[in-house]
């Protein structure tokens, strides 16, 4: 936005000041104004704006706000069952509000997913009214979309044209199926869809999302590869800058992903989700990769059998601890080493039933090693007791975050003809905008030259 634009938005009044009970007494604004100051600045350096009554955007993620908090009240008052039905992933629902219209589109659907993920609704709803200000993050990508943050950072709110909505609600079977068979999938997690009507103004489409990034205290570096070189580099942030730049293919170039024992399962999981979205005739989508240090105590944890029952237990735990999605209560090491024996693990492992519960099951005998290899091959993978361990994979020295993302982009006429353009343009070079299964094989081969 200019600066005359900027000028402009300063004097203008918001057209929800009335709904927010802020155009009367200057008291609340002036200390909530002070409160958040200081945050304000800190985000702003880091570039990440937090949209307050000035902001070109406060309108809209006011009315996103107020409507996901009725949405998710709807869920609240009406549970959803524990088996879903065709006319829930068709279900629209339609909630007025003082100056908009929202709807709602599979909310069952959605707020099964985010039982699954062991993410209370209230605790969801929370999160996305809470009192603080939605901050906009300053994306790098070609995409018109915006990109809006809950306060906490916890989840991702953007913008999708109808195109790319129709296209994720006619596969949304395909892809709940795909996070059942494969409940550590890398594909990034999808909350809800949304639809704001104002009057006189065009309709607004916007998705939820779990931020693969979180929490993102401590990232040192964040990475957004697609497997090719061409447009790939981004400009670093100054050295001993703050602000937030995400990088691309080139600059990991000489860098590794050092995962250890994890390695083989990372491989295989990118293997698995691609070959989902090659299935879908997508490419251009992009993995997301972010790492920090880990501390002192949480390096060279025992893997032993032990170690492997207490940590698969946590992540298919169905009751997660208050506040700490996908955690669950420490158990006693000592104890869970009683059932492992001589490099087998007996089945007193919980497995996760089909409607989405946890039942245990000790038939008294070990797994073979056949069985070991199905059991890990269900990829129910060793999770560190964290805040977002779906998106989360711990190497030896550092706490990887990767995540995919974009699979919106459909190989139809137009990305043909675009290909057939970048061959003449970038010739010898490799670029993004190739066939589903040659993207799926690169990206790939990306990963497995870039881990150790």
């Amino acid at each position: 936005m200019s600066q005359t634009e900027r000028d402009a938005a300063a004097h203008a009044e918001p057209p929800q000041m009335e709904m927010l009970g802020l155009g009367g007494s200057r008291g609340p604004r002036t200390y909530r104004r002070r409160v958040w100051r200081g945050l304000r600045q800190q985000w702003k350096l880091l570039g990440v704006f937090e949209i307050d009554q000035k902001h070109e955007f406060y309108a809209l993620t006011y009315m996103m706000k107020e409507g996901l908090s009725a949405a998710v009240q709807n869920t609240i008052d009406n549970p959803i069952p524990n088996e879903l039905s065709d006319d829930d992933y068709k279900l629209e629902v339609t909630q007025i509000h003082k100056d908009f219209r929202m709807e709602t589109f599979a909310g069952p659907v959605f707020a099964s997913l985010r039982r699954s993920l062991g993410m209370g609704e209230r605790e969801y709803q929370r999160s996305l009214s809470a009192e603080g200000y939605y901050l906009q993050f300053i994306s790098n990508s070609k995409s018109k979309a915006d990109f809006f943050l809950t306060n906490d950072k916890r989840f991702f709110l953007k913008t999708q044209n109808r195109r790319e909505i129709r296209f994720l609600l006619s596969n949304l079977k395909n892809y709940m199926a795909h996070l059942e068979k494969y409940p550590h999938s890398l594909l990034v997690k999808f909350l809800g869809v949304h639809r704001i009507k104002i009057p006189n103004q065009r309709k607004k489409y916007f998705i939820v999302m779990q931020s693969v990034f979180y929490p993102d205290e401590r990232i040192v570096a964040r990475y957004d590869i697609k497997g090719c070189e061409v447009s790939r580099w981004t400009n670093p942030a100054p050295e001993g800058s703050q602000v937030i730049v995400v990088l691309k293919d080139l600059n990991f170039e000489g860098q590794y992903i050092t995962l250890g024992q994890q390695r083989p399962w990372l491989l295989s999981q990118v293997r698995i989700d691609t070959a989902f979205l090659r299935a879908l005739n997508v490419l251009d989508y992009s993995l997301l990769l972010a790492h920090q240090p880990l501390h002192q105590d949480e390096q060279h944890n025992s893997l032993s059998f032990a170690t492997l029952i207490m940590r698969t237990k946590k992540s298919v735990n169905a009751s997660p601890a208050p506040g700490v999605p996908g955690a669950v209560p420490e158990e006693d090491p000592t104890h869970l080493a009683k059932e492992a024996h001589n490099g087998t693990l007996r089945q007193q492992v919980v497995e996760v039933t089909g409607g989405g519960g946890v039942e245990s099951v000790d038939r008294g005998e070990p797994l073979e090693s056949s069985e070991l290899r199905e059991f890990q091959a269900q990829n129910r993978r060793l999770l560190p007791n964290f805040k977002n361990p779906l998106h989360v994979i711990d190497g030896p020295e550092q706490r990887y975050f990767v995540g995919i993302i974009d699979i919106f982009t459909v190989y139809g006429l137009k990305k043909r003809l675009e290909h057939l353009w970048k061959r003449l343009w970038h010739r010898g070079q490799t670029f993004s905008t190739v066939s589903p299964p040659l993207y799926c094989q690169r990206l790939c081969q990306w990963v497995e030259d870039h881990t150790k």
